[in-house]
């Protein structure tokens, strides 16, 4: 079924003040240029265009004139007090979202992911409580799967800093909402890939094989690549970013919000080798460390969220190959 939109504080047609915190990362970047899309968006961008991130401006180069843009950080209060008050919605794309990285500064991490976040929601408890506030999480948060299929009632049990960090971030997005009766959603997506995706395989080896592919090189797997996971475009996961703000059914709580297709990283490396017409594969032993925190054959469900939207994602793995291809490519 599909529910009414969310309209107790947003009306669909009066203007829409959107905050975009790390607007210039892969998901925030394909984020605004889905908000760009509504009409009557006032969108603000904050990112601190840290090199560790690999962030740069660049991502928004197209769209610079539509966006207020502020370089800065999530954990700095003073800012914080400056651009919170007066949003209507508040995105929440800031993070390190490297898994190898989360092991070698623990510390930047849990700055990141946890102090960033308990300060944004600090910040929108006291200067803006009415807004909505929609936090992109991972579905690494649960570690190895226990059952055949994980859903939202299966246990957490993370096998790395990063997805610890952030199954902590989701409890404190449920916390104020229990307590300060702030209106939050999270939502957890898993091996997101698209246009502006990093060529760094610390950042998603979906988004690393791709920009492999483009540049002619040769795409390296470990192991055999039987490894299964449901993999998701990019335009999919911003437009159930989007909805969210406006469904009240959605507010308090986690949910998964992945492909119902799933695939193993042969078939989806082999599927960009095909689609790009250029690289090619490559199989390498597995080194200890990435073996370690691998979560190896993964079937998630998004039952719950598409039993209370009717939302579903819609491009299959080379339909949403085939329009990165061509965004790359300059053709929106």
């Amino acid at each position: 079924m599909t529910n009414t939109p969310y309209q107790s504080n947003l009306q669909i047609n009066t203007p829409k003040r959107i905050l975009i915190f790390g607007g210039a990362g892969f998901l925030g970047a394909n984020l605004v240029r889905r908000c760009l899309k509504e009409p009557h968006v006032l969108i603000t961008v904050v990112d601190s265009l840290d090199p560790a991130l690999l962030s740069t401006k660049a991502s928004l180069d197209a769209v610079a004139d539509h966006i207020t843009f502020i370089q800065g950080d999530i954990r700095d209060v003073k800012l914080l007090k400056r651009v919170i008050p007066e949003q209507d919605i508040i995105f929440n794309c800031a993070a390190q979202t490297s898994h190898p990285r989360s092991l070698e500064d623990p510390v930047f991490d849990t700055e990141v992911n946890c102090i960033g976040n308990l300060r944004l929601l600090t910040a929108i408890r006291d200067y803006n409580p009415r807004a909505v506030a929609v936090y992109p999480s991972s579905s690494t948060v649960v570690g190895k799967a226990v059952n055949e299929v994980i859903d939202e009632q299966h246990g957490e049990k993370p096998l790395d800093i990063y997805s610890a960090n952030k199954g902590v971030a989701e409890k404190y997005y449920r916390i104020f909402n229990r307590l300060y009766d702030l209106k939050t959603v999270v939502l957890r997506f898993a091996n997101l890939y698209g246009p502006f995706g990093k060529n760094d395989p610390a950042f998603g080896f979906v988004n690393y094989f791709i920009q492999q592919a483009a540049l002619g090189n040769t795409i390296t797997l470990f192991g055999d690549g039987n490894q299964t996971r449901n993999i998701m475009f990019v335009d999919d996961a911003t437009d159930i970013l989007w909805q969210a703000a406006f469904l009240p059914q959605l507010i308090g709580e986690t949910y998964f919000a992945v492909h119902s297709e799933h695939h193993n990283v042969r078939e989806v490396a082999e599927a960009i080798i095909e689609i790009f017409n250029s690289g090619e594969l490559k199989l390498v032993p597995w080194p200890d460390v990435r073996k370690r925190i691998d979560v190896e054959k993964v079937l998630i469900s998004s039952a719950r969220l598409r039993e209370l939207t009717g939302w579903k994602a819609k491009y299959t793995l080379k339909d949403g190959l085939r329009l990165t291809y061509n965004r790359l490519k300059g053709n929106y």
